[in-house]
C-alpha cells in the first residue's frame, strides 16, 4: 500500500476497510472455494451496513462521494481476502452502480442504487454469451420492442453473481438491421418469470461467486427499465470499461499481496544448509522480483486513477486503463508464481493458501476483456495519439548518418 498517496481522511477510510477485512470469517473463504457457498450474501450485507460499497457515488444516493484513488484503495484491500470476494464486491457496487449513476434516471437510481449500496439488493452484469465474449457488439440476445415493454430472449454465461443477484444489467439486440454499435440496448432486468440461472460451472478458481449461465425466455422488461436510450448501449458499455478494468487491476494487486507476505515470512523462518533461505539469492531475488512487480502495479493503478479523477481525454484514459489491466494482471500473476516457487513443495499443498491464490488469479487476465483485447486497444490508441502529436524535437536526426535518406526505405 502506498500510504503517502492518501490524505488523513483516506487513511482513516482504509482502516475502516481493513477492520472489515479482519472481520470476515475464515470459513467463508474456505467454503466458497469448496463450492459449499454459492454466493456470499452475508459478506455483501455487512459491507453495505458498514457503508463500504460504491464509495465513489454521491452521498445523496448512499455513497461516500470519494474519488477513484480511494476506490482503488478499497478494491486492493478487499482483494486481500480473495479474488472472488473482490469480484463480487465490485460487480454490483462498482460496475452496475456506475452504469445506473451515469446513465440512469432518478427513478432508476432510487430504485436500484440506494439498496445496492446498502447491501439490500445484489446485481450482476451480463455481457458474455455462449458464442463468445470479446466480440461484445456481436451479441445475439434479443429484446423485441412491444411498446410498453421489451420481450427479452437469449443467454448469457460466465456471469459472476448469476446465482445470487436480484437484478441484471443486460445488453440485448433491439435493432437487428443496424450497425453493431447502434444495435444494442442496455436493460435493467429484475429476477422473475422467464429468468433462469444455472449454477453449472466447475471453475478452476474463483468459486462461490455465483458464476453461472442466465437464460431469458420471453421476459417482459418494462420500458422504464431501459438504461440510457434505446439502441444506445454503446455509451453505457464505453463508460463501464473504466470500473471494469481499473477495478480489476486494483483488486488483483490485493489478491497477490498475501502470497508475497506469506513467502516473505516463510523464507525468513525456513532454514536450509544451516541458515534462513532468504539469505540465498535464488530465494531472495524472487521475493525482490515479486515486490517490484507489485509496486510497479500500484504505481500504474494509482496513476491511472488520478488520470480518471482529473477528467483527461477519454481516449487517453481508455489506453491507460487497458494498460493497467494488462500489465497489472500479468505482473501479479508472475508475482504469485515467484512466491509459490519460494515456498517450494509446501506451497503446492493446501497447507498455505498460495495454491488457491494462484488458481484464482488466473482469471484476472481473462475476464473484463482478455489481455489480448487490451493489447489491441493499447496499440490502436497509441498509434492514434502518435499521429496527432508533434515530437518535442526531431530525435531521428540525432544519429551520425541521419542524412542518409537513400537508406530510409519505407516501401
Amino acid at each position: 500500500m502506498f500510504e503517502y498517496l492518501f490524505s488523513e481522511e483516506q487513511l482513516r477510510f482504509r482502516d475502516e476497510v481493513r477492520d472489515f477485512v479482519k472481520a470476515v470469517p475464515r470459513q467463508l473463504i474456505l467454503d466458497m472455494d469448496a463450492d459449499k457457498i454459492r454466493f456470499p450474501t452475508e459478506f455483501l450485507q455487512e459491507a453495505g451496513r458498514r457503508n463500504l460499497l460504491g464509495c465513489r457515488y454521491p452521498k445523496s444516493l448512499g455513497g461516500r462521494g470519494e474519488d477513484w484513488v480511494s476506490a482503488c484503495m478499497v478494491m486492493e484491500e478487499v482483494g486481500t481476502l480473495s479474488y472472488i470476494l473482490a469480484c463480487v464486491f465490485g460487480v454490483g457496487a462498482e460496475l452496475v452502480c456506475d452504469a445506473i449513476v451515469k446513465h440512469g434516471t432518478a427513478e432508476q437510481q432510487e430504485k436500484y442504487v440506494r439498496p445496492l449500496l446498502k447491501g439490500e439488493l445484489f446485481a450482476a452484469e451480463c455481457l458474455t454469451e455462449p458464442r463468445g465474449g470479446s466480440d461484445f457488439f456481436g451479441a445475439t440476445s434479443t429484446a423485441e420492442d412491444r411498446g410498453d415493454y421489451f420481450l427479452l430472449n437469449g443467454q448469457k454465461r460466465f456471469i459472476v453473481g448469476a446465482e445470487g443477484a436480484d437484478f441484471f444489467l443486460v445488453y440485448a439486440r433491439t435493432d437487428p438491421d443496424a450497425k453493431p454499435h447502434e444495435a444494442l440496448t442496455c436493460l435493467l432486468v429484475d429476477r422473475g418469470p422467464g429468468v433462469e440461472s444455472v449454477y453449472q460451472y466447475g471453475l478452476m478458481g474463483c468459486r462461490g461467486g455465483g458464476a453461472g449461465r442466465l437464460v431469458f425466455k420471453d421476459v417482459k422488461v418494462p420500458r422504464e427499465n431501459v438504461l440510457g436510450r434505446v439502441h444506445g448501449a454503446a455509451a453505457v458499455f464505453d463508460t463501464m470499461m473504466i470500473p471494469e478494468r481499473l477495478g480489476t487491476a486494483a483488486m488483483t494487486i490485493g489478491a497477490a499481496r498475501p502470497a508475497l507476505e506469506i513467502a516473505t515470512r516463510y523464507s525468513s523462518k525456513r532454514k536450509a544448509f544451516g541458515r534462513p533461505i532468504n539469505q540465498f539469492q535464488g530465494v531472495s531475488f524472487q521475493v525482490a522480483e515479486a515486490a517490484m512487480l507489485l509496486d510497479a502495479s500500484r504505481a500504474m493503478a494509482y496513476a491511472t486513477a488520478r488520470a480518471v479523477d482529473a477528467g483527461i481525454e477519454m481516449r487517453r484514459i481508455r489506453r491507460m486503463v487497458s494498460e493497467a489491466k494488462k500489465f497489472i494482471t500479468e505482473s501479479c500473476q508472475q508475482a504469485v508464481h515467484h512466491a509459490l516457487q519460494v515456498m517450494g513443495g509446501i506451497g503446492y499443498t493446501n497447507v498455505f493458501p498460495l495454491e488457491r491464490i494462484h488458481r484464482d488469479l488466473r482469471l484476472a487476465s481473462i475476464w473484463t476483456g482478455t489481455n489480448e483485447v487490451m493489447a489491441m486497444i493499447i496499440a490502436h490508441e497509441w498509434y492514434r495519439e502518435a499521429a496527432q502529436s508533434e515530437p518535442v524535437r526531431d530525435y531521428e536526426s540525432d544519429a551520425v548518418e541521419a542524412g542518409a535518406l537513400e537508406e530510409k526505405i519505407y516501401e
